[in-house]
């Protein structure tokens, strides 16, 4: 398949005072897939503004975005749209409210129009099992930046 535009995605680490980070757990259709929370830049939108946004709309928390992780360097066609090249940037996040408020029960979501299940959950940072995550950019980001390992 002919690759023809590009998607950019933008991602957050957020590590509560327990020390465990947030990931998100989200059913369609005919995908079931564990991410880091965030998700598409809307055009003119900045990076920083996308991810703020992101964790309002998803969990009602308001975030801090922090310093930058990662940014795809790699060829990536997107899990969703095999016509689209997936860029993919991430940041450690802070929360500016209480962690204790995030709903952890599953929930129905609308995304363009398509209703998505969504569910938040807390994994221990020094216990993380990288196998979690669903995509490929999430494991090396899980690598780095959770489990202090190089590629």
């Amino acid at each position: 398949m002919e690759i023809n535009r590009f998607t950019i995605r933008v991602y957050g680490l957020l590590i509560n005072s327990s020390g465990e980070v947030l990931l998100s757990h989200e059913k369609m259709p005919h995908l079931h897939f564990t991410k880091f929370p965030g998700g598409g830049l809307e055009f003119g939108e900045g990076t920083r503004e996308c991810l703020e946004r992101e964790f309002m709309e998803e969990t009602g928390l308001r975030v801090q975005v922090k310093e930058h992780l990662y940014t795809t360097d790699f060829f990536q066609p997107s899990a969703f749209n095999k016509g689209d090249q997936l860029m993919a940037i991430y940041y450690r996040v802070e929360p500016m409210d209480d962690c204790s408020q995030l709903s952890l029960e599953e929930r129905e979501i609308s995304v363009n129009g398509k209703i998505e299940t969504l569910r938040f959950f807390w994994e221990k940072v020094n216990s993380f099992d990288i196998n979690l995550l669903s995509f490929p950019i999430d494991k090396i980001v899980a690598r780095k930046f959770l489990l202090g390992l190089e590629d």
